[in-house]
Protein backbone atom coordinates (compact mmCIF):
# COMPACT_ATOMS: atom_id res chain seq x y z
CA UNK A 1 0.00 0.00 0.00
CA UNK A 2 2.84 2.37 0.90
CA UNK A 3 4.56 1.64 -2.41
CA UNK A 4 1.37 2.38 -4.32
CA UNK A 5 0.92 5.65 -2.43
CA UNK A 6 4.54 6.59 -3.14
CA UNK A 7 4.01 5.84 -6.83
CA UNK A 8 0.97 8.09 -7.10
CA UNK A 9 2.65 10.82 -5.06
CA UNK A 10 5.69 10.74 -7.35
CA UNK A 11 3.54 11.02 -10.47
CA UNK A 12 1.49 13.83 -8.95
CA UNK A 13 4.53 15.79 -7.74
CA UNK A 14 6.17 15.35 -11.13
CA UNK A 15 3.25 16.98 -12.93
CA UNK A 16 2.97 19.72 -10.31
CA UNK A 17 6.66 20.61 -10.62
CA UNK A 18 6.50 20.33 -14.42
CA UNK A 19 3.57 22.73 -14.72
CA UNK A 20 4.96 25.17 -12.15
CA UNK A 21 8.22 25.40 -14.12
CA UNK A 22 6.25 25.92 -17.33
CA UNK A 23 4.21 28.67 -15.69
CA UNK A 24 7.37 30.41 -14.47
CA UNK A 25 8.67 30.81 -18.05
CA UNK A 26 10.75 29.25 -20.78
CA UNK A 27 14.22 30.54 -20.02
CA UNK A 28 17.02 28.00 -20.27
CA UNK A 29 18.50 26.70 -17.02
CA UNK A 30 21.88 28.25 -17.87
CA UNK A 31 20.19 31.66 -18.31
CA UNK A 32 18.24 31.73 -15.06
CA UNK A 33 18.75 34.72 -12.82
CA UNK A 34 19.71 34.20 -9.18
CA UNK A 35 16.10 34.81 -8.14
CA UNK A 36 14.72 32.23 -10.61
CA UNK A 37 17.38 29.74 -9.54
CA UNK A 38 16.47 30.13 -5.85
CA UNK A 39 12.79 29.54 -6.62
CA UNK A 40 13.64 26.45 -8.70
CA UNK A 41 15.84 24.96 -5.96
CA UNK A 42 13.20 25.57 -3.30
CA UNK A 43 10.51 23.89 -5.40
CA UNK A 44 12.76 20.86 -5.90
CA UNK A 45 13.49 20.64 -2.16
CA UNK A 46 9.79 20.83 -1.24
CA UNK A 47 9.00 18.09 -3.75
CA UNK A 48 11.61 15.83 -2.10
CA UNK A 49 10.17 16.44 1.38
CA UNK A 50 6.71 15.34 0.24
CA UNK A 51 8.05 12.15 -1.31
CA UNK A 52 10.26 11.24 1.66
CA UNK A 53 7.52 11.47 4.29
CA UNK A 54 4.32 9.67 3.30
CA UNK A 55 2.68 10.81 6.53
CA UNK A 56 2.65 14.38 5.30
CA UNK A 57 -0.48 15.37 3.41
CA UNK A 58 0.19 16.03 -0.26
CA UNK A 59 -1.28 19.51 0.16
CA UNK A 60 1.60 20.36 2.53
CA UNK A 61 3.92 20.14 -0.46
CA UNK A 62 1.71 21.43 -3.26
CA UNK A 63 0.62 24.58 -1.39
CA UNK A 64 4.20 25.89 -0.74
CA UNK A 65 5.11 25.21 -4.39
CA UNK A 66 2.09 27.12 -5.64
CA UNK A 67 2.94 29.93 -3.21
CA UNK A 68 6.47 30.18 -4.62
CA UNK A 69 5.12 30.27 -8.17
CA UNK A 70 2.70 33.03 -7.20
CA UNK A 71 5.55 35.03 -5.63
CA UNK A 72 7.69 34.52 -8.73
CA UNK A 73 4.90 35.63 -11.08
CA UNK A 74 4.12 38.66 -8.93
CA UNK A 75 7.74 39.81 -8.83
CA UNK A 76 8.13 39.14 -12.56
CA UNK A 77 5.07 41.30 -13.26
CA UNK A 78 6.30 44.13 -11.02
CA UNK A 79 9.76 43.87 -12.62
CA UNK A 80 8.25 44.48 -16.04
CA UNK A 81 6.82 47.77 -14.79
CA UNK A 82 9.62 48.93 -12.49
CA UNK A 83 13.29 48.95 -13.50
CA UNK A 84 14.55 49.37 -9.93
CA UNK A 85 12.75 46.21 -8.80
CA UNK A 86 14.09 44.40 -11.86
CA UNK A 87 17.66 45.39 -11.02
CA UNK A 88 17.24 44.21 -7.42
CA UNK A 89 16.03 40.74 -8.36
CA UNK A 90 17.61 40.21 -11.78
CA UNK A 91 20.88 42.07 -11.27
CA UNK A 92 22.64 44.01 -14.02
CA UNK A 93 25.48 43.26 -16.45
CA UNK A 94 29.03 44.08 -15.41
CA UNK A 95 31.82 45.20 -17.74
CA UNK A 96 34.85 43.02 -17.05
CA UNK A 97 36.69 44.43 -20.07
CA UNK A 98 35.82 47.91 -21.33
CA UNK A 99 37.49 49.51 -24.33
CA UNK A 100 40.15 46.80 -24.22
CA UNK A 101 41.02 47.42 -20.54
CA UNK A 102 40.43 45.01 -17.67
CA UNK A 103 38.31 46.45 -14.87
CA UNK A 104 39.99 45.05 -11.79
CA UNK A 105 37.59 46.77 -9.37
CA UNK A 106 34.55 45.26 -11.08
CA UNK A 107 36.17 41.83 -11.13
CA UNK A 108 36.77 42.12 -7.40
CA UNK A 109 33.16 43.15 -6.76
CA UNK A 110 31.90 40.14 -8.73
CA UNK A 111 34.51 37.82 -7.15
CA UNK A 112 35.61 37.04 -10.69
CA UNK A 113 39.25 36.06 -11.17
CA UNK A 114 41.52 35.92 -14.22
CA UNK A 115 41.17 32.14 -14.56
CA UNK A 116 37.38 32.55 -14.83
CA UNK A 117 37.86 35.21 -17.48
CA UNK A 118 40.30 33.18 -19.61
CA UNK A 119 38.07 30.10 -19.35
CA UNK A 120 34.95 31.91 -20.55
CA UNK A 121 36.88 33.68 -23.30
CA UNK A 122 38.05 30.30 -24.61
CA UNK A 123 34.46 29.05 -24.48
CA UNK A 124 33.59 32.03 -26.70
CA UNK A 125 36.42 31.00 -29.06
CA UNK A 126 38.52 34.03 -28.14
CA UNK A 127 42.08 33.04 -27.30
CA UNK A 128 43.67 36.40 -26.63
CA UNK A 129 42.53 39.09 -24.18
CA UNK A 130 44.20 41.63 -26.45
CA UNK A 131 41.52 40.96 -29.10
CA UNK A 132 38.63 41.88 -26.80
CA UNK A 133 37.00 45.30 -26.91
CA UNK A 134 34.23 44.51 -24.40
CA UNK A 135 33.55 41.54 -22.13
CA UNK A 136 30.24 41.76 -20.29
CA UNK A 137 29.36 39.46 -17.41
CA UNK A 138 25.59 38.97 -17.66
CA UNK A 139 23.33 38.48 -14.65
CA UNK A 140 23.04 34.79 -15.62
CA UNK A 141 26.84 34.38 -15.27
CA UNK A 142 27.44 34.10 -19.01
CA UNK A 143 30.21 36.22 -20.55
CA UNK A 144 29.31 38.21 -23.66
CA UNK A 145 32.40 39.03 -25.72
CA UNK A 146 32.77 41.76 -28.34
CA UNK A 147 36.01 41.52 -30.30
CA UNK A 148 37.91 44.48 -31.66
CA UNK A 149 36.93 45.53 -35.16
CA UNK A 150 40.44 45.01 -36.53
CA UNK A 151 40.51 41.42 -35.31
CA UNK A 152 37.11 40.69 -36.86
CA UNK A 153 38.33 42.04 -40.19
CA UNK A 154 41.45 39.88 -40.00
CA UNK A 155 39.31 36.83 -39.21
CA UNK A 156 37.04 37.52 -42.18
CA UNK A 157 40.07 37.91 -44.45
CA UNK A 158 41.45 34.60 -43.18
CA UNK A 159 38.12 32.93 -43.92
CA UNK A 160 38.16 34.36 -47.45
CA UNK A 161 41.71 33.11 -47.95
CA UNK A 162 40.66 29.65 -46.80
CA UNK A 163 37.77 29.64 -49.26
CA UNK A 164 40.11 30.64 -52.07
CA UNK A 165 42.53 27.88 -51.14
CA UNK A 166 39.71 25.33 -51.17
CA UNK A 167 38.62 26.47 -54.61
CA UNK A 168 42.15 26.16 -55.92
CA UNK A 169 42.46 22.67 -54.49
CA UNK A 170 39.17 21.59 -56.00
CA UNK A 171 40.31 22.81 -59.42
CA UNK A 172 43.51 20.80 -59.06
CA UNK A 173 45.74 23.83 -59.31
CA UNK A 174 49.28 23.32 -58.16
CA UNK A 175 50.42 25.57 -55.37
CA UNK A 176 53.96 26.55 -54.62
CA UNK A 177 55.73 25.27 -51.52
CA UNK A 178 55.65 28.72 -49.99
CA UNK A 179 51.85 29.01 -50.24
CA UNK A 180 51.28 25.46 -49.07
CA UNK A 181 53.07 26.04 -45.81
CA UNK A 182 50.75 26.70 -42.90
CA UNK A 183 52.04 29.06 -40.31
CA UNK A 184 51.27 27.80 -36.83
CA UNK A 185 50.54 30.42 -34.23
CA UNK A 186 50.39 29.16 -30.66
CA UNK A 187 47.95 30.41 -28.09
CA UNK A 188 48.87 33.60 -26.23
CA UNK A 189 50.70 32.75 -23.04
CA UNK A 190 49.87 34.50 -19.76
CA UNK A 191 53.17 35.94 -18.53
CA UNK A 192 51.88 37.74 -15.43
CA UNK A 193 48.61 37.22 -13.57
CA UNK A 194 47.73 39.55 -10.72
CA UNK A 195 51.35 40.61 -10.30
CA UNK A 196 52.77 37.08 -10.28
CA UNK A 197 55.08 35.79 -13.01
CA UNK A 198 53.89 32.58 -14.65
CA UNK A 199 56.98 30.39 -14.62
CA UNK A 200 55.36 27.72 -16.83
CA UNK A 201 54.94 30.25 -19.64
CA UNK A 202 58.57 31.31 -19.38
CA UNK A 203 59.65 27.67 -19.66
CA UNK A 204 57.54 27.15 -22.76
CA UNK A 205 59.21 30.15 -24.39
CA UNK A 206 62.62 29.10 -23.06
CA UNK A 207 63.01 32.57 -21.55
CA UNK A 208 64.03 33.93 -18.16
CA UNK A 209 62.58 36.41 -15.69
CA UNK A 210 65.39 38.78 -16.68
CA UNK A 211 64.17 38.71 -20.30
CA UNK A 212 60.61 39.38 -19.16
CA UNK A 213 61.68 42.25 -16.94
CA UNK A 214 63.73 43.80 -19.74
CA UNK A 215 60.80 43.60 -22.16
CA UNK A 216 58.42 45.17 -19.67
CA UNK A 217 60.86 47.92 -18.74
CA UNK A 218 61.13 48.78 -22.43
CA UNK A 219 57.36 49.30 -22.33
CA UNK A 220 57.49 51.49 -19.24
CA UNK A 221 56.72 48.86 -16.59
CA UNK A 222 59.16 48.97 -13.69
CA UNK A 223 57.93 46.10 -11.52
CA UNK A 224 56.03 42.84 -12.05
CA UNK A 225 53.71 43.80 -9.18
CA UNK A 226 52.50 46.80 -11.19
CA UNK A 227 50.93 44.47 -13.78
CA UNK A 228 47.48 42.94 -13.32
CA UNK A 229 47.61 40.82 -16.48
CA UNK A 230 50.20 40.40 -19.23
CA UNK A 231 50.25 38.01 -22.18
CA UNK A 232 52.59 37.32 -25.10
CA UNK A 233 51.82 35.56 -28.38
CA UNK A 234 53.95 33.85 -31.00
CA UNK A 235 53.87 36.92 -33.23
CA UNK A 236 55.65 38.89 -30.53
CA UNK A 237 52.60 40.92 -29.55
CA UNK A 238 52.23 42.00 -25.93
CA UNK A 239 49.08 42.74 -23.98
CA UNK A 240 49.71 44.58 -20.70
CA UNK A 241 47.06 45.68 -18.25
CA UNK A 242 48.48 47.58 -15.30
CA UNK A 243 47.09 47.80 -11.81
CA UNK A 244 45.42 51.07 -11.05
Amino acid sequence: MDMLALFFRTVLVYFVVFFTMRIMGKREIGKLSVFDLVISVMIAEIAVFVLEDLEKPILAGVLPMLTLVAVQLLIAFVSLKNEKVRRIFEGKPSFIIKHGKLDRAEMKRQRYNLDDLLLQLRQSKVMDVANVEFAILESSGKLTVVEKEVERQEDSEKEKDKEKDKQKESQGAEQSDELSKIKFEGLPLPMIMDGKVQEDSLQKLDKTRFWLKSELQAKGVKDFKDVFYCSYDQRGRWFIDRKK
